[in-house]
C-alpha cells in the first residue's frame, strides 16, 4: 500500500485513520500516494490557528510578513524539480503545463512578496483619505483597513495543487491571516509536498499554515463568524457552502469561484487572411489544450462572423490535428492527460450533452494515446464542435465540458455577439481578437460588466500578450455571476479580503497618527 499523507494541524503532522483514500496516475493507473483526514481533531486545528498563528502573524508587520513569502520562495525554487515529478505523476500534465502551476505560483508568491515590501512597517492599511465632520475639521474620520482575527480555509479544486494554493495564501500571509487549506483529494499529493517542505524550512509561525488532505467533512462546522472560506469548484458545491450556517448565520465571508463558459471573440472587422484571425485560431487551439482545457479560465465558446465559420472551423481543426496527446514523459506529447477516469467520465457525459445540439467539426479522441493503454489512462483528445444556430443552442451556453473542448459559433453582428456571450450568465474571461484600439475598446467594456477580466489580443501586442487563460497577479481573477461573485488577486485589492474596514472617527491628531499607515486604496 502506498504511503499515507500526513496532514498538518495545530502545529504537528498527524496521521489520518483508516486505510485513505488512493492517488493515482491518470496515464497508468499507478497507486502513488493516499490521503485520509478521518480522525484528525479539526476543532483544535481551527482554534490553535486563529489564537497561535493569527496572533504571531498579526504580531508582523506588512514588510516582515513579505519577508516570509521571499523565504517560502526560496524553498519551492529549491524543490522545484521534485515538484514537476509530483505533478506529472499525479495531474498527468507535460512539464510545460505543470510550469503554469509550479512556476506560476512562485511568480505570484514572489509578486505579493515584492508588493507587501513597499507597505513597509505598518499593521494597518488605510482606505482612501479623512474626511471632516464638523465645520472647523477638528472632528474626522479615517477609513482604515486592518486584519481579521479568524482563519482563512481554501478548499481548492484539482487542476491547479500548487498555483489554487499559493494565490490564495499569498495574500492572506501578508494580510496577517492563517491559513488552512483543503487541497481537492486527487491532486492533494502537490499541495501537501509544499506544505512540508515550508514546514520543514520553519518560515512561518506555528498555525500560520496548515493542510487537511482527504475528505472534506466537518470543515465548515469549524467557522465562525470573524473567519474567512475561499472556494474554487463547481457551482453547486458553491451552493452548499453559501446555504452553511456560518455564512448564513455567522456571516463569514465568502469567496467563490465557480463555472465558467468563457468566450472568445473575433471582431467584424478581420478577414480569413487577417493576423487578428490568426491569433484568435491560435490561441482557442491553446486553450484547448494546455492542461488538456482543464482550467476554469478556458475558451468554450468561439464566436466568429458569420461569413468567417467555415474558415475558422477548418483552421482551427487543422491545428488540433497536430496535437499528440498521451504521457507527458514521453517528448513528443504535447497534450497530457485529464486528472483521473472519474474526470474522464464527467467530460464524456458533458460531451453527450453539447452533441445534442452541436456538430462535430473536430474529434481527436480517435487519435491513438501515445505511450498510453487507452482502456486505463484517464486520456481525452481535442474536440471541436460547431452550432450554425447558437441562438436556439441553449446548452453551449449553459454547460462547461471542464476538458479539452470547445464550441464554434457564428454572429451576425456586435450586438448579437454580446448578446450571445451574456448568455453564460457571468465568465471569469472573455477574449477579444482584432486591429481596431476604438472597437476594440468599446467592446471591451461592454463585456466589462459580465466578466471578471476582458483580455484584448492585438497585432501589436501578439508577442507580448499573455494569454487568454493565463491568470496574472497583478490583475483580478474571478467573475460575477455563474462565475461565482468572487474577486481574487488584482494586486494589493487581494488583500481587501482578508481585512476588516472600519472608520475611524476623532480629533484631528489622532487621525495624524493613523496617517502613517500606508494607503492602499
Amino acid at each position: 500500500m502506498a504511503e499515507l499523507l500526513k496532514n498538518l494541524v495545530a502545529g504537528v503532522w498527524v496521521e489520518g485513520k483508516g486505510p485513505g483514500t488512493p492517488l493515482r496516475d491518470p496515464i497508468t493507473g499507478a497507486e502513488l500516494a493516499r490521503v485520509s483526514s478521518e480522525g484528525v481533531d479539526l476543532a483544535a486545528a481551527f482554534s490553535f490557528a486563529r489564537a497561535t498563528g493569527g496572533s504571531a502573524l498579526r504580531a508582523l508587520t506588512y514588510a516582515k510578513r513579505a519577508a516570509l513569502l521571499g523565504e517560502i520562495v526560496k524553498v519551492l525554487q529549491a524543490n522545484r524539480d521534485a515538484y514537476y515529478e509530483i505533478a506529472i505523476a499525479n495531474s498527468g500534465t507535460t512539464r510545460n503545463d505543470s510550469a503554469i502551476d509550479i512556476d506560476g505560483a512562485m511568480f505570484t508568491l514572489g509578486q505579493y512578496a515584492k508588493w507587501g515590501a513597499a507597505l513597509g512597517d505598518s499593521n494597518a492599511l488605510l482606505d482612501g483619505s479623512r474626511a471632516k465632520l464638523g465645520k472647523d475639521g477638528a472632528f474626522q474620520s479615517q477609513h482604515v483597513l486592518v486584519p481579521t482575527r479568524g482563519v482563512a480555509l481554501f478548499i481548492n479544486a484539482f487542476n491547479f495543487p500548487s498555483w489554487g494554493l499559493w494565490e490564495k495564501a499569498g495574500p492572506a500571509l501578508l494580510s496577517g491571516v492563517p491559513v488552512i487549506a483543503k487541497p481537492a483529494t486527487a491532486t492533494a499529493w502537490l499541495a501537501q509536498r509544499m506544505v512540508a517542505d515550508v514546514a520543514a524550512a520553519n518560515i512561518l509561525p506555528a498555525g500560520a499554515l496548515s493542510i487537511i488532505c482527504g475528505g472534506s467533512a466537518g470543515l465548515l462546522d469549524q467557522l465562525q463568524p470573524f473567519d474567512l472560506i475561499s472556494f474554487t469548484g463547481s457551482a453547486d458545491t458553491a451552493a452548499l457552502i453559501r446555504a452553511h450556517r456560518a455564512v448564513v448565520a455567522g456571516s463569514v465571508r465568502v469567496n467563490i469561484e465557480a463555472d465558467s463558459v468563457n468566450s472568445a471573440l473575433l471582431l467584424p472587422d478581420a478577414a480569413a487572411n487577417s493576423e487578428a484571425f490568426g491569433l484568435l485560431i491560435r490561441e482557442v487551439v491553446r486553450e484547448t489544450t494546455v492542461k488538456s482545457g482543464q482550467k476554469c479560465t478556458a475558451i468554450r465558446r468561439v464566436l466568429v462572423p458569420e461569413s468567417l465559420y467555415d474558415a475558422a472551423a477548418e483552421a482551427i481543426g487543422a491545428r488540433l490535428r497536430t496535437v499528440t496527446v498521451g504521457n507527458p514523459r514521453n517528448e513528443t506529447v504535447r497534450m497530457g492527460a485529464l486528472v483521473s477516469r472519474t474526470q474522464y467520465d464527467a467530460v464524456k457525459n458533458g460531451l453527450a450533452q453539447l452533441r445534442t445540439q452541436a456538430d462535430v467539426l473536430y474529434d481527436g479522441s480517435a487519435q491513438a494515446p501515445v505511450d498510453a493503454d487507452p482502456a486505463i489512462a484517464a486520456r481525452a483528445g481535442p474536440m471541436l464542435l460547431g452550432t450554425r444556430d447558437p441562438d436556439r443552442t441553449e446548452i453551449v451556453h449553459r454547460v462547461e465540458v471542464f476538458g479539452p473542448v470547445s464550441t464554434l459559433m457564428p454572429y451576425r453582428d456586435v450586438e448579437h455577439a454580446l448578446a450571445l456571450i451574456r448568455r453564460g450568465e457571468g465568465s471569469l474571461v472573455a477574449s477579444l481578437y482584432g486591429a481596431d484600439p476604438q472597437a476594440l475598446a468599446r467592446t471591451a467594456l461592454e463585456l466589462a460588466d459580465s466578466h471578471g477580466r476582458v483580455h484584448v489580443i492585438s497585432p501589436a501586442i501578439a508577442q507580448q500578450q499573455t494569454g487568454h487563460g493565463n491568470v496574472m497577479p497583478q490583475s483580478l481573477h474571478g467573475g460575477p455571476g455563474r462565475a461565482g461573485g468572487g474577486e481574487e488577486l488584482g494586486g494589493l485589492r487581494a488583500l481587501g479580503f482578508y481585512h476588516r474596514r472600519a472608520a475611524i472617527q476623532a480629533e484631528t491628531a489622532v487621525v495624524d497618527v493613523l496617517a502613517a499607515a500606508p494607503l492602499v486604496l
